[in-house]
């Protein structure tokens, strides 16, 4: 399977092992699943079928930010018990992903269960003298020096007036008074009135974002790991971050040998987020009696890497796509699908070219529908195959 590797600029192959280790940033439950996280992790389903069908054990990894700002400010606005807010948007996740039937993970970590590590973590890069404390005596909290390994900005490639800009916008704060350098990133807060925070070496405090992905996929998956995913928006800061904190910690490069960034889904021209308030949520349109299934399809017609729109138009091409598949699939016979299918895994391999995977299906069922082919066999291989592959239950 080739995919496209943000740090190097190309689409290469994936040299997994027996075992392929696969790490996507997971959600931070202050909110319902929407579209743009459905498009993304459903990219990265496909990764994981494509190395199961290519028959490498899958170690898949993804983490739950279940304590950040965003998460307590949004407690805070609705005057809901922030612990609870994260567990029910959780849920409703995971119900979201099974409905899309999205393969779970082997390992589904929260932060919180993960701050011992973390602080262990942070406080190895203290001691060789990657990290510091800001001079200040209030809130003494622990940053990440970016140069410490001498690659910052490798992974996303940006100019660092684009870097910083991008920090301002995304989480970062590049102009906190203390810091040595704008792009330092935060490691562990000191304790606020009013915030939950755990005890620890560190002092009472709780972890900063990046290094939680980093400490999470180096005590599971290990250095060197296959794929590191998620949407286009982490490219930076997130995974630049993430990635110099791990290799900090182990001197080991590459944190992961491909990164791999799926691109937004939009709505009425703007990018789908949080921020924006401009959502369409996947518990909605189930709820509206929507087949989850034609949300996949519906998805999946876009390249995994590209920016695209959402539209009633796409989700109507997407629910007519479904019932054509569904009535050839149930057919007694069929054309023979062997070159079908050998088709599918051809361009699901060529950087998860869903446009032209559905397309092959679309024309095996076209000729199914016409009557072409005499296979009693062809319909449930087929079937069995859009399952495996393509996650469509037909």
């Amino acid at each position: 399977m080739r995919l496209y590797d943000t740090a190097g600029g190309e689409v290469r192959p994936t040299a997994p092992g027996r075992t392929a280790g696969l790490y996507v940033c997971g959600i931070t439950p202050y909110d319902a699943t929407h579209l743009g996280h459905a498009a993304t992790y459903l990219a990265f389903d496909l990764v994981h079928r494509q190395w199961l069908d290519n028959g490498h054990d899958v170690n898949y990894v993804q983490n739950v930010t279940d304590i950040d700002d965003p998460l307590l400010e949004r407690a805070e606005r609705d005057q809901d018990d922030w612990v609870v807010l994260g567990m029910r948007e959780t849920a409703l996740f995971r119900e979201d992903m099974v409905a899309l039937r999205v393969l779970p993970p082997r390992s589904y970590v929260g932060a919180v269960e993960s701050i011992p590590e973390i602080v262990e973590a942070v406080s190895k890069l203290l001691a060789s003298g990657k990290a510091y404390r800001v001079a200040d005596t209030e809130y003494p909290d622990v940053y990440f020096d970016h140069t410490a390994t001498g690659r910052f900005g490798y992974e996303s490639r940006y100019p660092e007036s684009t870097m910083v800009d991008l920090f301002a916008e995304r989480g970062g704060d590049p102009s906190r008074p203390g810091k040595r350098h704008p792009l330092d990133a935060l490691l562990w807060r000191v304790e606020r009135p009013g915030e939950p925070s755990w005890e620890s070496e560190l002092g009472a405090g709780r972890p900063g974002w990046h290094v939680e992905c980093s400490v999470i996929a180096l005590n599971r998956l290990g250095t060197a790991f296959d794929v590191q995913g998620g949407g286009s928006d982490l490219v930076f800061p997130h995974h630049e971050n993430s990635a110099a904190h791990a290799e900090a910690l182990t001197g080991e490069h590459p944190f992961a040998r491909h990164y791999v960034h799926a691109g937004m889904i939009g709505l009425d021209g703007e990018k789908m987020s949080k921020s924006r308030g401009n959502l369409v949520f996947v518990s909605r349109l189930r709820a509206d009696q929507i087949d989850p299934m034609a949300v996949r399809l519906a998805l999946l017609a876009g390249h995994y890497r590209t920016d695209r729109p959402w539209t009633n138009n796409l989700l109507e091409a997407g629910l007519t796509r479904l019932g054509r598949w569904r009535d050839a699939a149930l057919l007694e016979t069929g054309p023979d699908a062997t070159d079908t299918i050998a088709r599918l895994r051809d361009h699901l391999s060529n950087d998860l070219d869903t446009p032209n995977a559905l397309l092959a299906i679309d024309a095996w069922a076209n000729d199914a529908l016409a009557g072409r082919g005499k296979d009693p066999d062809a319909p449930v291989v087929l079937r069995d195959a859009v399952d495996a592959l393509l996650g469509v239950d037909l």
